[in-house]
């Protein structure tokens, strides 16, 4: 059974492009970990500093896995986490 993480995070219209580009980054990397079967980020139109993320994974270990990376705890945890205003997480499952 998948899993899946859609995340909204939302920053500073001024720190839109650090977390774009820490996004972006990430898109290149998360594909190279064993357990990861997709990673989207997507910015939101119509407001500035907004993004959506959608993972997926073979199951929570593999998410869990996931955050232990460096390049989560650079990009992610180093970079994003700290401009946010605002985050959200949805955990889901394959029914």
């Amino acid at each position: 059974m998948a899993f899946a993480v859609v995340a909204q995070y939302q920053c500073a219209p001024a720190d839109a492009d650090t977390v774009r580009d820490a996004l972006r980054k990430m898109r290149e990397l998360v594909p190279s970990e064993p357990a990861n079967l997709a990673y989207e980020a997507h910015e939101v139109v119509d407001r500035p500093g907004a993004f959506v993320l959608y993972e997926r994974y073979t199951d929570r270990a593999g998410f869990e896995a996931h955050k232990e990376t460096e390049h989560f705890a650079e990009l992610i945890r180093g970079t994003v986490f700290p401009l946010l205003k605002e985050r959200n997480i949805t955990f889901a499952e394959t029914i």
